[in-house]
């Protein structure tokens, strides 16, 4: 007999509402996360790792290719130019291709190793931490910040945090600079703007990038990572037992609680975890990694450093906090190949290997082809049959090209007009041609002409099949 499960009235339900006088701050809606310093083997890698990327994208908008920006998104052209290599709209299975491969390589990368990309590689970290350092310079160690926001305002107060939001704003700008600098010119952005000569568009892209540099890195921090990145809500769907995470060993860590140093925690009756919140105080995120894999953790090893440190002072064995995977922790061993994680790789070479043979068959050259519809043929003195075709040559390389006008399909045909037609880099040429084809070669109403487009050095060649009318 089927169960029915009682509804309760809605007045029945007892609602928790928060009471204001038992509300702590790490409760609190938006609780002011004070970021401890930190020094280890993994913080040193996050910095260097962050700056290799940081140089790269301060320097890659500067680079120059064959005496123009190297790379160069020009948005309001429609032509992507990055180094030798020149994208048109045409072009979009190429950008498809590019973001596939991203994503299926972020895909098996959280597989075996979880949430590194934020941990190491995300601007949003990268630029996080930066702040960080300003306002560590200007307003001390995590206590002194502390005390600083509890203090009544005064002049050192004010100096601090005037030279903290102004380096905060410095940077922004100068990220913002640095980014907008991908979509235009940016020697002349540089220059431009701080003489405010910029145009509209770009002074308004500059601003805007800034504002929201320095308010998520500034203000947001681990909001953006906890509740607006949407990462961290799919991630676990690419988690499994053998995914490398940083992870608390509760085995060896409980029960926690303080001690001498002279003490065994073993007399005591206690793990090695001597409860200092060292971990909790380190992470970005605010988060007690101790509480188990949390989505909000990011994967910094800010908390094993932290931990390594503790356990060094307390001359007890590092690992207590570490890089392992779930199963290694229940005394099983990891396994490196497994289906998800080879199934992940698989589908990105495959992809990867679509992108390489998309840009290698790239030819630079677009071509089309229109029928005149106002007359659908006519006969020339000489008695041949001609028609009028309009060919729309698009110049997809970062030359100026001359191209060569031939057509195939007929045993005795002749292009009447001019065959050669010179085009700019990035610009469509217009090429109206009359093809006349002798009358014994013409055997049916409809017949098809391909006409064959070739650069002068016949590096670059590409066809287009049209229709050829007669009676």
């Amino acid at each position: 007999m089927e169960q029915k499960i009682e509804v309760q009235p809605a007045e029945k339900v007892k609602i928790h509402r928060p009471d204001p006088n038992k509300r702590s701050n790490d409760y609190s809606p938006r609780n002011r996360i004070y970021v401890r310093d930190v020094k280890g083997t993994f913080e040193w890698f996050r910095r260097g790792f962050g700056f290799i990327l940081l140089a790269l994208f301060a320097i890659l908008p500067w680079l120059q290719w064959n005496g123009e920006q190297a790379i160069l998104l020009d948005i309001m052209e429609q032509r992507f130019r990055i180094f030798g290599l020149t994208l048109w709209p045409q072009d979009f299975t190429i950008l498809a291709w590019i973001f596939i491969v991203a994503a299926f390589a972020l895909f098996f990368i959280t597989t075996l190793y979880g949430r590194v990309w934020c941990g190491y590689m995300c601007p949003q970290t990268t630029w996080t931490f930066m702040f960080m350092w300003f306002e560590k310079k200007f307003e001390g160690s995590r206590n002194q910040r502390i005390t600083l926001d509890r203090r009544p305002w005064d002049l050192d107060k004010f100096l601090r945090k005037a030279g903290k939001h102004t380096s905060w704003v410095i940077l922004s700008l100068l990220t913002a600079m640095t980014f907008v600098g991908y979509f235009t010119d940016v020697r002349e952005l540089f220059t431009q703007f701080w003489t405010f000569d910029a145009g509209f568009w770009a002074t308004f892209s500059v601003l805007f990038f800034a504002f929201c540099t320095y308010g998520n890195a500034g203000y947001m921090r681990e909001i953006m990572c906890t509740h607006m990145c949407p990462y961290a809500r799919f991630q676990s769907a690419m988690f499994d037992q053998d995914t490398v995470t940083v992870s608390y060993d509760a085995k060896r860590g409980e029960p926690r609680g303080g001690r001498s140093r002279k003490k065994d925690p073993k007399e005591l009756g206690l793990g090695d975890c001597i409860d200092c919140y060292m971990c909790v105080q380190v992470c970005p995120t605010g988060i007690d990694i101790r509480n188990g894999l949390q989505y909000e953790c990011i994967n910094c090893g800010a908390c094993v450093d932290a931990c390594n440190d503790v356990m060094d002072k307390m001359n007890y064995p590092r690992g207590l906090i570490s890089y392992t995977t779930e199963r290694n922790l229940q005394g099983g061993r990891t396994r490196k190949l497994r289906f998800k994680a080879v199934g992940y790789f698989i589908v990105m070479i495959v992809m990867l290997v679509a992108l390489v043979w998309d840009i290698a068959t790239r030819v630079p050259l677009q071509v089309d082809v229109l029928r005149d519809r106002n007359q659908l043929y006519s006969i020339n003195m000489d008695g041949w049959v001609q028609n009028v075709f309009t060919l729309k040559i698009l110049n997809k390389s970062q030359h100026t090209q001359t191209y060569h006008i031939s057509a195939e399909g007929f045993a005795r045909s002749a292009i009447i007009g001019a065959d050669t037609i010179t085009v700019r880099a990035g610009e469509v040429g217009t090429l109206p041609i009359t093809l006349a084809v002798h009358p014994d070669d013409v055997t049916e109403r409809v017949q098809d002409v391909t006409f064959i487009v070739t650069n002068e050095d016949g590096t670059i060649q590409e066809s287009h099949v049209s229709r050829f009318l007669s009676d």
